[in-house]
């Protein structure tokens, strides 16, 4: 039973034991001989924006719009450090993902604002334009019905956009 707990918690043998109980033989042991610390989940504060979704020639934009200047800061430094990987889309609706779209048809390109940043995602390829144009019709969708989306850079939220 406690197994069972611990591994839904994300606390299986690999990661994070009880505390009082042992470690398994050998567990824990650094490249030199010495005693390792468990790993911990890296966390960090999400920049919250006001997110809209729009198609242009050849794919869609993304603006993101933070009225607070901390969050406007965070958001364009995480922006100009990731610039250049995948650009991905959550959707969730009570906590549950309704909808992720991995934006890998086209190419990615993040500019700065005075609020915030865009995220112009564009193919010259016709199919895999409609194929990002179908991804801002769905998103733009889901926002306005009442789903919140977690806007990614190479797997590293960047912004959220709380509905």
């Amino acid at each position: 039973m406690m197994n069972t707990v611990m591994e839904r918690m994300g606390m299986g043998m690999s990661g994070m034991g009880m505390p009082g109980m042992g470690l398994p033989m050998g567990a824990g042991m650094g490249p030199m001989g010495g005693m390792s610390a468990p790993a911990m989940p890296a966390m960090m504060m999400v920049p919250r924006c006001t997110m809209k979704m729009e198609k242009v020639q050849g794919g869609m934009k993304i603006t993101c719009i933070c009225d607070d200047q901390a969050a406007k800061g965070m958001l364009q430094n995480l922006c100009t450090a990731l610039q250049g990987g995948m650009c991905t889309c959550c959707l969730t609706m009570n906590g549950m993902m309704v909808c992720c779209c991995n934006l890998m048809m086209g190419m990615c390109k993040c500019d700065m604002t005075d609020k915030g940043c865009t995220m112009t995602c564009t193919s010259g390829d016709v199919k895999c334009g409609e194929m990002l144009q179908a991804c801002c019709d769905c998103m733009s969708t889901m926002m306005k019905d009442g789903c919140s989306c977690c806007m990614m850079m190479n797997g590293t939220p960047v912004c959220c956009s709380m509905c």
